[in-house]
């Protein structure tokens, strides 16, 4: 019986007689010698941040949490609504403990990883309008070659919490290239299965990725039946249990996520949804020009909201993005490459550059699934030059080598985070979180205590302090030797936030000024509002200790390795509380 399945038109290379003439051994050996190339070369552009240390959100993860990541079993570290991402971090640290270093060798693994699928992605929509093989080949290695190098991605790479991003871009490319390769037009059986697992995985792995389908359907459109909806229609089979899955993946994320969020989501305090959209008209504008023009790149932006369509010029960006839609839709056929490739961008920035508003207006990171569809646009300009094939080449080269020099230039502030810090004060010298940020970064890295007291001050000059910035401005002031101001800011943190932690910070900052009633007296708040919190007993042990009760010391120290078997502080305590004392010297004759 013959198969009603169309299949999809395939791509012949003719040979050329250049090809004819390279070695065979060489020709077997030219795609792995050129990636071990590009691997190389991947670790010279990034390794200035492979010996950054952890910064910022980096150190609230399992693996950066003094005794959590001990304590913790696989269950604990997986579960949550990225489990997948939390998986890779347990396994890197059973591999190597909680060395950054390792974290961020996976990071450069997996972008390159990823840097290959998307090559393979570009080169499997390109095929199908550019009928040169060489030129599908090198537009498509450039395309990858740029997705790599590019200093945007400097972020998603140096950070190690942003492997949320690599690891789900990787799977999403893995499910894209899956779609765009195979064999027939009319998707079925277990050609559904070999898309859906990987952009399971890809939602496990950060919630953007939900938005697969919606690029399925525009590359269906665009080059199944080309300018027709027939092709989404006949691939029924695909996207039903797709939308199915999406659907309960959304409401999942709506209500384990953005309805709990102070970060994301509806119910957010400071912006509404249309102040939101309005702030990421201008946003997207800024993403493309920095695709083009990488300079100024900052950690953390000081990117004003638009409260109305008016403020900040956001109705001129709206109208440019419309005029934009316009011409994409109306020469699409002319230029199906850019349309395609500019619709694609705008759908891979929806989940986080529409409606749904994040306290972040603007982040380097969320342009690393986008930028595919700013590789077409690029291709479609760069493919209608009218330029020879060596020079061609040439221009393709430079450019790579540009980005490059950008891309090693700026992982130099991803090494250090006093660097990293000092670089975005410098670029958002009004935001409050750089300030407290490079504040950290100074008192324990570069240990200045001094410089850290006075960033927390500007910081607070900037916005009100929450409970967090007041105890780590405490323990700044108090490592720079004014434990009266520390004590102060303490206090306030206490009436900020009735809690054990506030409480026992409290009492172990009095017994340093050698207020020993009102340390006992904090500690006593911090064990009636909190039993188990084993950093109580630890402080109220080194009192004992400094007061020469050795047995009640050592019944504290013990209370809190109880509680809490890795607490370093008891264990040095306890290990003091028990040894013998140490014999007077003999008075000199």
């Amino acid at each position: 019986m013959k198969s009603n399945k169309k299949a999809l038109p395939k791509q012949t290379a003719v040979p050329s007689a250049q090809a004819k003439e390279i070695p065979a051994g060489f020709a077997q050996w030219r795609t792995p010698l050129a990636v071990l190339g590009l691997l190389f070369v991947l670790f010279q552009v990034y390794g200035p941040a492979l010996n950054g240390p952890f910064v910022f959100d980096d150190r609230y993860l399992p693996f950066a949490v003094p005794g959590l990541a001990e304590k913790a079993s696989l269950l604990e570290w997986v579960r949550g609504n990225r489990p997948l991402l939390m998986l890779t971090y347990w396994l890197n640290y059973k591999a190597s403990g909680d060395d950054p270093y390792y974290f961020k060798v996976v990071n450069i693994l997996l972008h390159f990883a990823t840097s290959y699928l998307v090559m393979m992605s570009v080169r499997g929509v390109i095929r199908k309008t550019i009928a040169d093989p060489n030129m599908v080949k090198w537009m498509s290695w450039f395309a990858g070659a740029l997705f790599l190098l590019h200093p945007l991605q400097s972020e998603t790479v140096g950070y190690v919490a942003s492997r949320s991003d690599g690891l789900s871009v990787f799977f999403f490319f893995a499910a894209f290239v899956l779609f765009v390769y195979r064999l027939y037009d009319e998707i079925q059986g277990f050609d559904v299965l070999v898309v859906l697992i990987p952009f399971g995985a890809a939602c496990l792995s950060k919630e953007h990725a939900a938005i697969l389908p919606a690029l399925l359907i525009l590359t269906d459109y665009y080059f199944t039946s080309p300018y027709s909806w027939s092709g989404a229609w006949r691939n029924w089979r695909l996207y039903a249990p797709i939308f199915i899955l999406g659907g309960i993946g959304v409401a999942a994320i709506y209500y384990f996520v953005l309805s709990r969020s102070d970060s994301a989501g509806f119910g957010m305090r400071d912006i509404t949804w249309y102040q939101y959209f309005f702030t990421q008209c201008r946003a997207l504008w800024f993403y493309m020009l920095l695709f083009v023009l990488p300079a100024g790149q900052n950690v953390d932006y000081d990117f004003p909201i638009s409260r109305t369509i008016f403020d900040n010029g956001a109705i001129g960006f709206l109208a440019g993005l419309l005029v934009l839609v316009f011409l994409a839709w109306r020469y699409r056929k002319e230029y199906p490459l850019a349309s395609y490739g500019f619709f694609a961008f705008l759908i891979l920035m929806a989940p986080t550059s529409s409606f749904v508003p994040i306290k972040d207006p603007f982040v380097e990171r969320r342009i690393y699934l986008s930028m595919f569809g700013l590789l077409l646009v690029a291709i479609e300009f760069l493919r209608r030059l009218k330029l020879s094939k060596p020079v061609l080449g040439a221009a393709l080269g430079t450019i790579l080598v540009v980005y490059s020099a950008a891309a090693w230039n700026r992982n130099h502030v991803w090494g250090s985070a006093v660097a990293l810090w000092s670089d975005t004060v410098a670029k958002s010298p009004n935001k409050a979180r750089p300030h407290m940020q490079l504040a950290y970064a100074l008192q324990y890295e570069a240990g200045n205590c001094q410089g850290a007291v006075s960033q927390y001050a500007l910081s607070a000059k900037i916005e009100p302090p929450d409970y967090r910035a007041l105890v780590d401005a405490a323990l700044a002031s108090d490592c720079a030797g004014d434990t009266t101001s520390a004590i102060d800011l303490l206090k306030k943190a206490a009436a900020m936030e009735h809690s054990a932690h506030a409480y026992s910070q409290l009492g172990m900052m009095f017994a340093k000024a050698k207020r020993t009633s009102e340390a006992l007296n904090a500690l006593s708040e911090a064990e009636r509002l909190d039993a188990g919190f084993d950093m109580t007993y630890a402080y109220r042990g080194n009192i004992f200790l400094t007061m020469e009760d050795r047995p009640q010391a050592i019944e504290q120290y013990q209370k809190a390795l109880a509680i809490n078997k890795t607490n370093e502080v008891a264990k040095n305590g306890l290990a003091q509380a028990q040894a013998p004392p140490s014999k007077p010297k003999p008075a000199a004759k």
